[in-house]
């Protein structure tokens, strides 16, 4: 048990790698957009390869998830 520091959008929800029911950290986010980028790989292939829907990759790819800056950060309580 102890506290950590979490990034929040403009609302205060956590985001990114923070929020609680996030599969991937910032880190897979950077390299699938490298994968996509250097190898012109497909939604579905970059899915198999991260474990995530090729529709999830889409959303990742055009910035509709996990395209939110922090606004701030907040400490909670770790399990």
């Amino acid at each position: 048990m102890g506290k950590r520091t979490v990034a929040v959008n403009d609302m205060g929800l956590r985001i990114g790698e923070d929020h609680p029911m996030a599969k991937l950290t910032n880190a897979d986010i950077e390299r699938l957009l490298q994968l996509r980028a250097d190898t012109g790989w497909g939604y579905k292939r970059l899915g198999r390869v991260f474990e995530i829907s090729p529709s999830q990759v889409r959303r990742i790819v055009q910035g509709q998830h996990r395209g939110q800056a922090a606004m701030g950060y907040r400490t909670i309580e770790q399990e």
